[in-house]
């Protein structure tokens, strides 16, 4: 989950989550459903290993969902990008050649509509969860603070992109960052604290958390939001 946006060709490059670069390991004798999923290889990569025919080199960045497919939700735009164009390389490659040509479209140029890449699904998921602090009561009774603690607790098993989602789970389980539920001040830290962690892990700036009312709550001093 992502606030601030690097370029994109830099974002593809990054490491995100250390899920992403783990190479595949060697058969454990451990559930295949806590393992995870094995990345595909060409037939003759950079470093010289031995492929199986038959598999694809996936680009640095791309993310396999559980079944071992590309994730859209886990994968940043750039680096989805470059697995569609190598696929439609491949494909054009082996396809018959023909004569045919398209007639030009006059359509004007404006963004597609396609499904969110997981920059575009952290920035929205973040706007919800700072906004969520924001309405939060300024003192919580003792059942909106398990409705709140349930709501925390689903959200990260439930988020689209798996690998963030355990990411978020794995940071919220140890004692040291678990929810703090008791006022509205204490939550906007919390999340505040929450985001920062992401941040450091991509590389971004930190957030002056002593800001998080002024920035998602009451709006800037310097009346800009007004």
């Amino acid at each position: 989950m992502t606030d601030s946006h690097p370029d994109a060709t830099d974002t593809a490059q990054k490491k995100l989550f250390a899920h992403q670069f783990q190479t595949p390991a060697a058969p454990a004798t451990a559930s295949s459903s806590t393992q995870s999923p094995k990345v595909p290889v060409n037939e003759k990569s950079t470093t010289g290993e031995h492929i199986p025919p038959g598999y694809t080199k996936l680009p640095n960045g791309v993310i396999l969902d559980r079944e071992g497919k590309p994730c859209r939700l886990c994968t940043s735009a750039a680096s989805w990008r470059a697995i569609t164009q190598k696929a439609k390389a491949q494909s054009q490659t082996q396809a018959p050649n023909t004569t045919m040509k398209q007639a030009p479209t006059n359509t004007p140029a404006q963004k597609p509509e396609c499904p969110p890449d997981v920059e575009e699904l952290g920035r929205s998921t973040w706007t919800l969860l700072h906004s969520l602090t924001a309405a939060y009561p300024a003192q919580a009774t003792a059942a909106q603070q398990t409705e709140m603690r349930t709501f925390l607790g689903l959200f990260s098993r439930l988020y689209p992109c798996w690998v963030c989602a355990g990411d978020f789970r794995a940071w919220m389980g140890t004692p040291q960052n678990e929810p703090r539920l008791a006022t509205r001040q204490e939550f906007g830290d919390w999340m505040c604290q929450a985001h920062n962690e992401v941040n450091r892990k991509l590389g971004k700036k930190e957030f002056d958390c002593r800001l998080w009312e002024e920035r998602w709550r009451t709006g800037w001093k310097d009346g800009r939001c007004d």
